[in-house]
Order: structure tokens, then C-alpha cells, then sequence
């Protein structure tokens, strides 16, 4: 993890780059009119020829000429600065400045609320990258990250952000693996490295029989590699309130007998977006040191066409007893979240989140950067939606239709998998989840399609975003101050 300081002026540093901020239309932020008149008259010819505006995504470097840095970079923040913008600018600097030993960056207007957290969060998302099975990696030089014109007195907002940036990171990074070097076994085990605050507990699949987690038995009855269930607990003593994360942890989807065109594999490693989320969440809650009671439950399995995998029209019973006929086995995140959720509501929290690449419906409806929210507590659904919008990620609520609930009906079993038809995909399969909460203030949260990119944007890039670490974070935050 690079170093970060803050303090001293635009100008007293010595660093390789140096990034300024740039509104729209060529307003200059901060320190930025000032390198321009020391660089000469010739920048405003030079920015007018590379089309540079100031626009939110821009970035443009010359030579430091006679100012203390090697190199100067103009990076754009659009039209407003507010949180989402000095994080967007912050994440394209941060991509930019990988080649550079060392970088410095200033604030726009520092007043804004956040701006230390996010132009930090920003920078480091911006320069993540996962080579691990890069023969020849390109190294990433960018070890020391000053931020400029800021007050001294930041370490603690800037401890906080890196604390997210490395949860958000730990999710990116187990996604991005592929699905061979992430059983569930193995999966299971990095539980164990997250943090000395959290207790794990590894059930096989031995123990999972015993005690009934008939989903996640069901699921993974096709594949070579056994499933497991990993419960884990932070429990600190001031603890104030208590909330649940269950992750959907489906390490490759096959779609089971009823097979995914080959096309539709290639990026179902990420099926397990949701369980990385809540490790990448729970080890942020700890390291922060959150006064909150943590449960995170994540079922892992890997859902195969082995000779005893579950077929169409098998009948199981989950761990709360309700029984299920399954009609499509590539509907299976919602029954080993059956489980898991029936594991969270039997402790009794304040409020329970699943995380779930669980629809491409949810996808259909809202695109692939917005996550869809469900959930049976108005009051809930509202503190996850302004978790949201202030971490910037955005998620949208959807309705909870009840009346949908018929068409999950069986003649044979407590109810089916998938619904008779195609329509309201993503509120049928939330529905299924509701199921198993009880009367209990429960969200599901849909990212399907938010969970990977397939472009390169601000601080995101190809492939897994940790989305949505940062809400979960936040949620926990806000839920300790509550009490």
C-alpha cells in the first residue's frame, strides 16, 4: 500500500508528478492558475490543441519546466466539485500516475465534505491493478501520494479511506481470480486472513448435512470440489447495534443441467462478487474498529454437471424447513442465499443484507453501473439507498410486488425456484429471498450488473469493481451512530 501525507503547499513539494485540478470549461482549481502562469503562455495553446476543458475524465501532462516536479498533470473534475468528483479525477490520476516513483495533488476546494477521504479512496482505486498471472506485469512505481494544500490534521480521514480502498481491493482481487485457483475450500480459508477481530467458522460439508443447509448441499452436489458455509463474527465490546451480511458465493456458475451457453460463462468467476464483498466489507468494519456487532455469512459453492448434480423437478428442504422445487438449476444463487439468510435471522439482528449477482433482469431494468435494492423495511431501504448515494455507488429501489409471490407457487413443494415466465425476474427472485427473513428488516441488494466492468472508467476498470463495499462500510457506520 503507498504512503500518504498530507500538508505543505502546491509549490514547496519535490515529487515526479504533479496533479492539479481542473473544472469545467478551463476553470482552474487550486494551485493549477498558478503552475500555468509559471509554465508560460504557451500551456493555454497547448491545452486548446489536446481539446483539454476541464471536462470529468480529462487528463493532460507537460513537463514541469521550472517548477520542483518532473511532470505536471491537469486532470479533470466536469462542471461540479463535490464528493464524486474529486473521486472520479482522483481515480483517473491514479491510473495516470502508475509510472511515476512519486505523485503529489492538490484539493479542490477543500471545503467540500469528504474531499480528503475521497480524493484518497479515489486515487487508490484508480491505481489498482491484478497481474498476478501477468508472465511480464507492468510495475507499479507509484509508491508516495502527497496531498497538497490540505490540512495537517488529516491522518485519521486518510487511515479511513485507505481502510475501505483495501477492503474494496480484497473484493476486486478475489473476483478477478479465476475460478480454478478459488474453490470453495480455498475461499473458505482466506476467511481466516481478513482480520484478528473476526471469528471464522468453516462448515463442511459433512456438517452441512447435519445441520440442514439442504440449498447449498443442493448446489453443490454437481461439483468435484465440496461446498462450505463460512460464518464469520465481529463482536466488539461497545458494540451498539447488530447487523447481518450474507453474500452470495457462487465460485463458477455452469448453470448446473440447465447449462449457460458458452458465451455466458466466461465471467462467472464473478458469481461470488457478493461473498467478496462482504469479506472485503467485514475487514474495512474491522479494521476501523466499527462499534457494531458484524455477522457475515457466505455461502460457497460451485454450481457443476457432475452425475449427481441436482436436476429439474428434485425436490430439497433448506434450513428453515421450507421445501423447494427446483425448475431451473441456473437459479441457484437464491438457494444457497436461502440458507445463509436463514443462518443470519436466527441470530436476530437489527438488520439483515444480502449481496447477490443474483439477476440479469435486475440488469435488463437498470443497466450495467446501478444495483437494485429490495427489501421489506421502508426505513431500511432508505438508509441503504442514502448509504449509496453518499459513497457513490449508485442503486436504485425497486417494489417488493406481493402479488408476484403466486407465481412462485408449487403443486408439490413449499414453492419453486423461478417463476412460470420470464417477466420480473429480479422481484420474483427477491421474493424467493424474502422467504427467509421472517418479519425481520432485511435488503437485498441485486448487482448483477454493477459487480464487473467492462470498460475502463475513473476508478474503476475491466473487470471486478468490489461494488458495494463502500455502502456496506457506510451502512455499519451509520447503524453504530444510531446505537
Amino acid at each position: 500500500m503507498m504512503e500518504i501525507t498530507a500538508g505543505g503547499s502546491t509549490f514547496d513539494g519535490v515529487a515526479d508528478l504533479l496533479i492539479l485540478p481542473v473544472l469545467g470549461d478551463l476553470t482552474w482549481g487550486p494551485g493549477a492558475e498558478e503552475a500555468a502562469d509559471r509554465l508560460g503562455p504557451w500551456l493555454a495553446e497547448y491545452l486548446e490543441k489536446r481539446d483539454f476543458t476541464g471536462a470529468a475524465g480529462q487528463i493532460v501532462s507537460v513537463p514541469g519546466g521550472g517548477l520542483s516536479y518532473g511532470t505536471v498533470a491537469f486532470v479533470g473534475l466536469g462542471d461540479e466539485a463535490d464528493a464524486e468528483s474529486l473521486r472520479r479525477a482522483a481515480g483517473v490520476a491514479g491510473r495516470f500516475a502508475k509510472t511515476y516513483s512519486s505523485a503529489a495533488t492538490t484539493l479542490h476546494l477543500i471545503s467540500v465534505d469528504g474531499a480528503v477521504e475521497a480524493v484518497t479512496l479515489g486515487y487508490l482505486l484508480g491505481a489498482y491493478q491484478f497481474d498476478e498471472y501477468k508472465s511480464e506485469p507492468k510495475p507499479n512505481l507509484n509508491e508516495r501520494l502527497e496531498l497538497l494544500d490540505a490540512d495537517t490534521d488529516v491522518a485519521e480521514r486518510i487511515d479511513r479511506a485507505a481502510a475501505v480502498a483495501r477492503g474494496v481491493m480484497l473484493a476486486r482481487d478475489l473476483v478477478n481470480q479465476p475460478a480454478v485457483d478459488k474453490s470453495p475450500v480455498v475461499l473458505a480459508e482466506r476467511a481466516r486472513t481478513l482480520s484478528d477481530r473476526i471469528s471464522v467458522e468453516i462448515v463442511d460439508e459433512v456438517e452441512a448435512a447435519e445441520r440442514g443447509y439442504g440449498g447449498l448441499l443442493a448446489v453443490g452436489s454437481g461439483a468435484t470440489n465440496p461446498p462450505r458455509m463460512v460464518i464469520l463474527r465481529y463482536e466488539p465490546k461497545d458494540a451498539k447495534s447488530f447487523l447481518a451480511l450474507v453474500g452470495k458465493g457462487i465460485v463458477f456458475d455452469s448453470g448446473g443441467l440447465s447449462l449457460k451457453p458458452a458465451k455466458g460463462m466466461e465471467d462467472m468467476k464473478t458469481d461470488m462478487a457478493g461473498a467478496a464483498s462482504v469479506y472485503g466489507a467485514m475487514q474495512a468494519i474491522a479494521e476501523l474498529g466499527l462499534p457494531i456487532r458484524v455477522l457475515g455469512v457466505t455461502p460457497l459453492s460451485e454450481n457443476m454437471t457432475g452425475g449427481l448434480a441436482q436436476r429439474p423437478g428434485d425436490i430439497y428442504t433448506s434450513y428453515t424447513g421450507k421445501t423447494i422445487e427446483v425448475l431451473n438449476t441456473d437459479a441457484e444463487g437464491r438457494l444457497v442465499l436461502g440458507d445463509g439468510l436463514g443462518i443470519a435471522a436466527e441470530a436476530d439482528p437489527d438488520l439483515i443484507v444480502d449481496i447477490a449477482t443474483l439477476t440479469g433482469a435486475a440488469k435488463v431494468a437498470l443497466g450495467p453501473t446501478v444495483g437494485a435494492i429490495f427489501g421489506n423495511d421502508d426505513e431500511a431501504i432508505s438508509m441503504v439507498e442514502s448509504a449509496a448515494r453518499f459513497t457513490g455507488e449508485p442503486m436504485w429501489p425497486m417494489p417488493l410486488e406481493r402479488s408476484y409471490r403466486s407465481l412462485l407457487e408449487s403443486s408439490v413443494a413449499d414453492m419453486k425456484n423461478v417463476a412460470a415466465d420470464r417477466w420480473g425476474g429480479a422481484i420474483t427472485a427477491a421474493l424467493f429471498l424474502s422467504e427467509f427473513v421472517g418479519e425481520r428488516p432485511w435488503v437485498h441488494l441485486d448487482v448483477a450488473g454493477p459487480a464487473r466492468s467492462d470498460r475502463v472508467a475513473h476508478y474503476i476498470g475491466v473487470g471486478a469493481t468490489g461494488f458495494p463495499v463502500r455502502t456496506l462500510v457506510e451502512i455499519a457506520e451509520q447503524m453504530a451512530k444510531k446505537g
